[in-house]
């Protein structure tokens, strides 16, 4: 058994099939977390959940929704449109049985919208990360941290919030491509990592050690399993060996079977651990 702890099965790449690609994850024994990137996708998120054992939603608003853009990513055009946090909508959603978590939302330097100065956009993105980490510690949920080329100033707000007595239940920075450092220093906090397709990728190059790993895999073979979650992200960061093709959630085994060889134990150690760190984290 495993737990996609981190995919997307709302989105419009699966407009055309969603329930066949829930149904096939489920008969593969993997259960999935369906997550919110703003208001539409997290209302959605919870009516499929309510639809199906073995499907959670979480509620959030991603950096990218904070202002209108358009950017490619992973064979897709994503369009976005400006929405601001609405403290009171969230906290509706956030009392629904099958809300685990609020998130996914955090720092976002890589896109950063047009013809909006950068200081306005990143000023914005602290306000609503303060704003969700809020509703977080009072509806006593844990975070699903995105955090994209801003790891020391995300670190700083939870740093901040964990030091004054808030977010009790802590959370996990998903799709983690930081550094040994950064890793450790959210462990420190009671954070988990939670690694996607990404880690299955062939390193490039400039990256590769003496042990042939990318650091990022290096990372994840050194860290504990005990603190360590699996994802896929999907419908993006599709993993070795079916890169080119649209990423499901039950291919969330094949990150697992990678921190397996990366770490030597068997995949079935890191299915039963990791399951158990999700089950841990999101109560459920």
């Amino acid at each position: 058994m495993l737990i996609d702890t981190h995919c997307h099965v709302q989105f419009h790449s699966y407009k055309n099939d969603m329930d066949e690609v829930i149904k096939r994850t489920l008969e593969k024994s993997v259960f999935m977390i369906t997550v919110g990137t703003q208001s539409d996708t997290s209302r959605t998120g919870l009516e499929i959940a309510e639809r199906y054992d073995g499907v959670w939603a979480t509620i959030g608003l991603h950096p990218y929704h904070l202002h209108e853009q358009e950017f490619g990513d992973e064979n897709e055009t994503i369009h976005t449109r400006t929405e601001k946090f609405n403290p009171e909508l969230f906290k509706k959603l956030a009392q629904h049985p099958k809300c685990v978590a609020i998130g996914e939302f955090g720092l976002d330097y890589f896109h950063m919208p047009p013809n909006v100065s950068r200081d306005e956009v990143i000023r914005e993105q602290k306000e609503t990360v303060r704003a969700q980490f809020d509703l977080a510690s009072e509806m006593n949920l844990p975070v699903i941290i995105h955090c994209r080329d801003a790891y020391e100033d995300q670190l700083a707000i939870v740093e901040e919030y964990v030091r004054d007595g808030k977010l009790a239940r802590r959370g996990v920075v998903h799709c983690f491509v930081g550094t040994q450092e950064i890793a450790d220093r959210f462990f420190e906090l009671g954070f988990y990592i939670s690694f996607t397709g990404i880690l299955t990728f062939p390193p490039r190059k400039k990256e590769i050690g003496e042990d042939g790993l990318s650091s990022l895999q290096r990372i994840a073979k050194n860290l504990p399993l005990e603190r360590l979650l699996v994802e896929t992200d999907a419908p993006y960061l599709t993993p070795v060996p079916h890169r080119g093709e649209r990423n499901e959630p039950w291919m969330v085994e094949f990150v697992a079977e990678k921190i397996a060889g990366l770490k030597q134990i068997e995949v079935e150690e890191v299915s039963r651990v990791t399951t158990e760190n999700a089950k841990k984290l999101f109560n459920i």
